[in-house]
């Protein structure tokens, strides 16, 4: 299939281009970018003027809910969501049921995942054996079989012990742990604690939740010197604690979601479940922290932290409700209205969410990690084409997710898809673009 992209914002902040030209694909490659042979005949042309074409989004905390919660997501709701938002590549934690901790498992899912065309599908192993904490998994069959990665979810190991021997095996083999920062003890509650929760009567988690995980995770690191992504960061003094271990020169990436970039405590209102979030949203000097960490790059890649969650689970009082909320077709927006109003403007936006995530994943990918993220000839064409001026109004209930339940409905946003190839072919095309 070939393809040419006329009169386009070519928009790729690996190289920082920002320029207007034409786009050239064959055989799921980039072959030209700028100026095209009259010897290039497409089989279809799509004319981009006022959009912007840029990589392909990479989402770096996806939930697809596929195995063993078909009833909140099947693989092919979710990733049709994927492509509607512009998401190329995105990484799918282990907490699935049965959790992703043999092969078998992993080599289902993308087997699965390939055979939908459409994104790019990167697992992540479990450390441990069930999430449980105890034993841990046989993390080379696991890469074998295509994780990029290693990691506790949502749940926490509690034996220092066996965590740091997890470290020490992936660093020998160099594989890296994606760990949420969150002590077991300390993190049992449902809201941030502070007066929101205090008013509301609802348990509260801590700041040192994440913080005293965050010391022990740089200790662990420090002995055994392994490879950690913290997933999903906070608050200020978490931040605070990243910025010095990179400074110190630890191997350490992060990323943020887009629901603590953008919201604080005060909008849970009078229980909105939809608000009922991991990690549990924090004060406003918290949300500011994160926002100027993410511009300075402290912070290095936004996720939509997705997890589709069904009526049953979600309609509950607050505190029962089920954690989570959709987000793979705001991730967009949310990155080019952060991108607005603090200023960072639309590279870095589009920087947090391309070759910013595809680089935490660039050891696992070798040579592909190269090829994807960025716009350059001879590279995988992934890639998002949207209009920047458009807006839109989200509304549940023309989501593509089967998982409705977003803390941003009726919010008005900036920015929507056009067109979403991978590989070179057209995985998604919005009505407005036929």
């Amino acid at each position: 299939m070939k393809i040419l992209i006329r009169n386009a914002r070519l928009v790729d902040p690996a190289s920082g281009t920002d320029r207007r030209a034409d786009l050239a694909i064959a055989a799921g490659r980039i072959v030209a970018l700028g100026s095209v042979s009259g010897d290039f005949h497409p089989n279809r042309t799509i004319d981009a003027e006022g959009l912007v074409v840029a990589p392909g989004l990479v989402d770096l905390a996806a939930r697809l809910r596929e195995p063993g919660h078909e009833h909140e997501g099947m693989l092919e709701s979710e990733m049709a969501a994927a492509v509607a938002g512009g998401v190329t590549s995105l990484v799918c934690p282990p907490d699935t049921d049965p959790p992703l901790d043999e092969p078998g498992l992993v080599e289902m899912l993308k087997f699965r995942a390939r055979s939908l065309n459409l994104s790019r599908l990167y697992p992540l192993g479990a450390l441990t054996r069930g999430l449980k904490g105890e034993v841990l998994t046989e993390m080379a069959e696991l890469t074998e079989a295509g994780c990029v990665g290693f990691s506790q979810a949502e749940v926490a190991v509690e034996n220092t012990q066996v965590l740091m021997r997890a470290m020490q095996y992936a660093a020998t083999f160099g594989y890296t742990v994606w760990l949420r920062p969150q002590d077991a003890h300390l993190g049992k509650g449902v809201a941030a604690s502070g007066a929101v929760a205090t008013r509301l009567g609802l348990s509260g988690v801590p700041v040192i939740a994440e913080t005293v995980a965050l010391h022990t995770i740089f200790e662990l690191m420090r002995a055994t010197g392994a490879r950690v992504h913290v997933c999903r960061l906070s608050s200020a003094a978490g931040v605070e604690l990243v910025r010095a271990a990179k400074r110190e020169g630890l191997p350490l990436t992060c990323d943020v979601s887009i629901n603590q970039l953008h919201l604080t405590d005060v909008d849970i209102g009078y229980f909105n479940a939809d608000m009922r979030l991991n990690p549990p949203l924090r004060q406003q000097r918290d949300r500011e922290a994160i926002r100027a960490a993410l511009a300075d790059g402290t912070i290095d890649a936004l996720v939509s932290d997705h997890t589709p969650v069904d009526d049953d689970a979600k309609t509950l009082p607050f505190g029962e409700a089920e954690p989570g909320a959709t987000g793979l077709e705001l991730l967009l927006s949310l990155a080019l209205k952060w991108g607005e109003e603090s200023g960072a403007g639309l590279l870095r936006a589009l920087a947090v969410l391309t070759h910013e995530p595809m680089r935490v994943l660039g050891e696992s990918l070798g040579s592909l990690a190269t090829s994807t993220g960025r716009l350059v000839e001879g590279g995988w064409a992934d890639l998002c084409i949207f209009d920047p001026t458009a807006r839109w109004t989200v509304q549940p209930q023309v989501l593509r997710s089967q998982g409705r339940h977003t803390p941003f409905t009726g919010y008005e946003l900036p920015g929507q898809v056009r067109y979403t190839l991978v590989a070179g072919q057209v995985a998604y095309e919005a009505a407005e673009a036929r």
